[in-house]
Parts: structure tokens; sequence; C-alpha cells
């Protein structure tokens, strides 16, 4: 028994539009589908993330607040892997969304971001691969120019 992967990340907002943008239009995530459920007063988006996982956009009436960030117990917030920690930070800034400064992984060397979504969800964007240690992209270029 093995697990395959994460499937999805469900996500409670408290204005689904405002959301519904964020993840769209900011972040990119392709449409899967959106319901109405009438009955619960509720909607429900489902977006696609780029390596198969997927997040659901939930609306409830008056959900309450998470208790403080990032260190409640349960979910510590969610990352996204990124090819460019920096263009990013850039792009969302751009976009008038608070980002902390870019830091390195102590033990991965890798680099990240975090910044939250419209209701504070904590969120992070970590760099897929390590930068290069050679300044020419690859040891074999570094040595022969």
């Amino acid at each position: 028994m093995i697990l395959l992967g994460i499937h999805h990340v469900a996500i409670i907002c408290s204005d689904y539009q405002r959301s519904r943008r964020f993840y769209v239009e900011l972040l990119g995530c392709r449409v899967i589908a959106e319901h109405l459920r009438t009955e619960r007063q509720s909607c429900k988006l489902d977006l696609a993330l780029p390596d198969g996982a997927q997040l659901e956009l939930f609306s409830f009436p008056d959900p309450p607040p998470r208790p403080t960030r990032p260190e409640a117990r349960g979910l510590r917030h969610l990352a996204f892997a990124v090819e460019d920690v920096t263009a990013w930070k850039a792009h969302l800034e751009s976009a008038g969304v608070e980002v902390e400064e870019v830091r390195v992984d102590e033990y991965t060397r890798r680099r990240f971001v975090f910044f939250a979504d419209p209701d504070g969800l904590p969120l992070e964007l970590y760099e897929a691969s390590p930068p290069s240690p050679y300044p020419h992209g690859t040891w074999w270029e570094a040595v022969n120019p």
C-alpha cells in the first residue's frame, strides 16, 4: 500500500468571487468545474494545477476565521512549485499582493517565498529545481566557455 500523491486541497473562502479571481486570474489555475450548491448556500470550484493535483475552492455562509497563521494546528501552508521564485514575487507584487522576502531553504538550497490568499491562507512558492552553482548554467559550460 502506497500513497500515489496529492489529489486535491480544499480551501474555504469568505468572498467567492475575490478568491476565484485570485486563484484563476492571478495564479493561473485552470477551471475544471464550477457548481452552485443552492441547498448548502455554497459554491464549489474545481481547479487544476499543471502536475495533475487540484484545488477545491468552497464558499459557505459565515465560515469561521483561521485561528492564527501559520503555526495553527492543522494545515500550516500550501506550497506551489515554480521555476522562478523572483519572477513570481514580482508578478504578485505588481497585482498588489504583499509578499515576504525571498529566503533560501537551508537544507535544499532552493529559494522560496510566502504570501497569502485573500482570506489570509498562507501560501508558498518553492523553487522546483536549485539554481545552478555555475555562472554559465552547467559545469561543462563553466569549464568550456
